[in-house]
């Protein structure tokens, strides 16, 4: 099954899809990768995921890629007096880590780790931001504030601390588990909530080793202060609009997805963009009109990946978002002016060997316009780099590894076909001209551009580059 697009789709599964039959149809619409979102659900709820997903995958011959999403540290209030509270623009309130539940004038807030990153002036953001507190003093274990927006809080919403650097791992008790129990099942793609900083990325790598690709998400203001070390540090990066416009403005958004993704195409790493995309599909058959621009900008963006969230794993119409998703990608990848922008934003690349092939095949391509790119990859590093070059052809990843084929699903324009294995430069060529025919991408007198690196078998060897002609 190929697909008729470069971009990628990620659809969370949850209650409305869960199914067998559902997940079936997803995959069918266009889901190149499916998240596990380990915020909700059991263990046993995600294994049962899991294993149809694979199940799937071997009915298609098709890699698919798999994502586990961690859930992260959630700091929250403890509850009202009540259940709740009114808290009146001007009012003092008290924040301290009494246990006692809470009234007008005060709650208990049990994470020390907020009190000792405060200070005067610091902002408290209650309930995704809808309650808004301006600390006047405070300490270890308290913090006095006064409400600059009010409003009804009640039990166990959630607290952000936007511009202070909490003393906290990304890693929590729960996740260290969930982390182990997907490991041990065979996720492809890891998905680092509450990164701040670079020490962050490292200490799940630490965990993580290569049985998995890492995926920051850029959920704090403060992982952009430090966005070229993450991305240098991680495999991919997920644009979290959703919390990011609790602590920042709504206004600032755009601009911030946009520099992300610049940085990520310069690196070359894998960027996907998330949250909201297609949110009024979560109770209605079709998208409003600024949900389809903004699917739309950030594939000409040149985006590697758009993501779905509660649309595909607890709305109404997961089949119908999905298609409209894919609808939407082809429709733009059709778009003349599409190409005119990916190539008006391409980045200048390394000065390596590898990237010069890129360069070199990018160039090629353009020129003798090829039926399709095929890469050797034995860990995938072939793939992105010429996926980097962001070039006209589509490619075909030919790589031994089922497991670097499943992590390439969510890369752009990369069709993977696993357990391809060359011997010599003669054998590549033939398996390449092979595969473009059989994965349904050329036809006999097509040209076919190849990347390859020798020695086979070893990585971030690409030096070869290759132009072939299928013949009968």
């Amino acid at each position: 099954m190929k697909r008729n697009r470069n971009a990628k789709i990620i659809a969370t599964l949850g209650p409305a899809s869960s199914d067998p039959k559902v997940i079936r149809a997803l995959f069918e619409a266009g889901v190149d990768v499916f998240r596990l979102n380990f915020s909700h659900g059991t263990h046993e709820d995600h294994s049962q995921r899991h294993a149809e997903i694979r199940r799937l995958e071997q009915e298609y011959g098709r890699p698919v890629g798999i994502l586990l999403d961690l859930q992260g540290p959630k700091l929250r209030l403890g509850t009202f007096e009540n259940g709740a509270a009114e808290l009146a623009v001007g009012a003092r309130f008290r924040l301290d880590l009494d246990t006692t539940p809470g009234s007008q004038v005060r709650a208990p807030l049990p994470h020390p780790e907020i009190f000792q990153a405060i200070k005067p002036g610091s902002e408290l953001l209650l309930d995704d931001g809808k309650i808004r507190l301006r600390v006047e003093e405070s300490g270890d274990s308290f913090a006095e504030t006064v409400v600059l927006a009010g409003g009804r809080i009640s039990d166990r919403k959630g607290v952000n601390v936007p511009g202070s650097h909490l003393p906290i791992s990304p890693l929590t008790k729960k996740d260290r588990a969930d982390l182990a129990f997907g490991l041990e099942l065979g996720v492809d793609w890891v998905a680092l909530s509450f990164v701040q900083c670079v020490e962050d990325v490292e200490e799940a790598r630490a965990l993580i080793g290569d049985r998995a690709w890492i995926m920051a998400k850029l959920e704090k203001p403060l992982a952009i202060d430090h966005l070229e070390g993450i991305v240098q540090r991680c495999d991919g990066v997920m644009v979290a609009r959703g919390d990011l416009g609790v602590e920042l403005p709504a206004e600032q958004i755009p601009e911030l997805q946009r520099r992300i993704i610049r940085e990520c195409r310069r690196v070359g790493r894998v960027v996907v963009v998330a949250t909201q995309m297609l949110e009024s599909m979560t109770n209605s058959p079709v998208p409003t009109r600024a949900e389809t621009s903004d699917v739309a900008g950030a594939i000409y963006e040149g985006a590697d990946a758009v993501m779905l969230s509660a649309e595909s794993a607890s709305g109404k119409f997961p089949l119908e978002a999905v298609t409209t998703m894919n609808r939407i990608i082809e429709r733009v990848e059709r778009d003349p002016a599409y190409r005119e922008q990916i190539d008006a934003s391409h980045t200048r690349a390394d000065a390596t060997v590898a990237d010069s092939i890129c360069c070199a095949l990018r160039k090629a391509v353009q020129l003798i316009e090829p039926a399709v790119t095929v890469t050797y990859t034995s860990s995938g590093f072939t793939s992105l780099r010429a996926a980097r070059e962001r070039a006209s052809s589509r490619i075909v990843a030919l790589t031994p590894s089922e497991t670097v084929a499943r992590r390439l699903a969510l890369t752009w324009g990369v069709h993977a076909v696993p357990r391809v294995e060359a011997s010599n430069v003669d054998e590549m060529i033939g398996l390449a001209c092979r595969a473009a025919v059989s994965e349904g991408f050329g036809r006999e007198g097509d040209l076919v551009a190849i990347a390859a690196g020798l020695p086979f078998g070893e990585s971030g060897t690409t030096n070869l580059l290759q132009i072939a002609k299928i013949t009968g």
